[in-house]
């Protein structure tokens, strides 16, 4: 049984010569066990006809967004949800420049900005176009989106001349499906738990000590780890964010609140990852009452309760996982934290940056493991680096 059996795989042509190349693909996925659905654009049917894939995909073949779809049903919304996986081969020049810049025009653009599974591109084209500063920026945008790229390959191109943009072998660019598609599932049944967002400690009714955690990180992890098949527990403080869906969200507001509910569940998780901002102080009192504007207070503050601390003290089998905010010594001091509150992973980002980290799209972190291993990664869209460390996770899971 191969791991294509009884998946649904999304196949996008676009307008290349290596089109024809989209036959093989869609034959041999066929052959594995896949239900494979075409889609293509309109150029692409310049290349090769909708009748030739359709005949060997057994399933009509797409090729405008105002195709009848079933009743009642969304076609590039429902096609994108049913799909285990959307393959883009070949992706020429012009489809990647429309997905980086969030354009969705046809068929296919609509389907890739509205599918959450796994999305890889296969750019095929001249090696001009592919080394053009543009192309080349669109390619490292598409990688901070979350999406994969299978680099073309040098040979002889079909405008006559040699040079980097021939379409990666079939073989190969199943090779690449096939390892994200066990990828993407390699979390499935695992019960995890995630923290997200800032707390808030009252000062009065109206007023509290809080932080300006959006909230991104923890929330891009949850949903991450349940597209990855993992059953999500996500204990957050107050933000503006969506729950992901199939993920069961549990709402705090102190830090004694998170900690309640995050011990409750801690005895049947199998991992903790803990990316919320928790107040590390809260007023030693607050007033029932709302504190008049010309009244003289003076703030008292006492420590919250250091809930990683308390879990890698009571922790069993569970991977334990934190986060490192720091401003200064940021490898020191989180490799110091790793230490002192018993963690199997910490990552750690420097929050004097200003262009990434807390209320940011984007984040740069490292990530440590016990054995003091360092793994630095570039400045990355929350969610890609959410896929980073669970695929760190994903490791220490296999390994018990």
């Amino acid at each position: 049984m191969t791991v294509f059996k009884g998946k649904n795989i999304v196949i996008g042509v676009t307008g290349c010569i290596a089109a024809y190349k989209a036959a093989e693909i869609v034959r041999k996925l066929v052959k594995q066990g896949a239900n494979v659905k075409v889609i293509m654009t309109e150029a692409a049917t310049n290349f090769v006809t909708p009748l030739t894939l359709r005949t060997i995909s057994k399933n009509p073949v797409i090729t405008s967004l105002f195709d009848e779809p079933e009743a009642g049903k969304i076609y590039h919304i429902s096609i994108s949800d049913e799909a285990d996986l959307l393959l883009v081969a070949p992706a020429s020049a012009n489809v990647l420049a429309k997905v980086a810049s969030g354009i969705a025009d046809d068929m296919l653009t609509a389907t890739i900005l509205a599918c959450k599974k796994p999305v890889i591109f296969a750019p095929a084209m001249n090696s001009k176009m592919y080394l053009n500063p543009a192309t080349r920026e669109n390619i490292s945008i598409l990688r901070k989106y979350g999406y994969w790229i299978i680099e073309p390959e040098e040979g002889d191109l079909a405008c006559g001349e040699s040079g980097i943009g021939r379409l990666a072998e079939v073989d190969k660019i199943l090779d690449v499906a096939r390892n994200k598609l066990k990828d993407s599932l390699n979390l499935r049944g695992i019960r995890i738990l995630v923290t997200a967002g800032g707390t808030q400690e009252p000062i009065d009714p109206i007023r509290f000590i809080g932080n300006r955690s959006s909230g991104t990180m923890g929330y891009a992890l949850a949903e991450v780890a349940a597209d990855r098949g993992a059953k999500v527990i996500l204990v957050s403080g107050p933000t503006a964010l969506s729950v992901p869906f199939g993920v069961k969200h549990i709402g705090i507001i102190t830090a004694e609140e998170m900690r309640a509910a995050v011990v409750g569940e801690f005895d049947d998780v199998d991992v903790v990852i803990k990316a919320a901002a928790v107040a590390d102080f809260k007023p030693a009192e607050h007033s029932e009452q709302k504190i008049k504007k010309d009244e003289k207070i003076t703030l008292e503050l006492s420590a919250t309760n250091d809930i990683l601390e308390e879990l890698g003290r009571i922790k069993k089998d569970q991977i334990l996982i934190g986060f490192a905010a720091e401003s200064e010594g940021l490898i020191r001091n989180a490799i110091e934290k790793l230490k002192k509150k018993k963690l199997d992973l910490i990552i750690a980002n420097d929050i004097s940056r200003q262009d990434t980290g807390i209320g940011k799209e984007t984040n740069q972190v490292f990530i440590i493991d016990k054995s003091g291993g360092v793994e630095e990664l570039p400045v990355m869209y929350k969610r890609e680096v959410a896929h980073k460390i669970l695929d760190k996770v994903a490791i220490l899971v296999n390994k018990k």
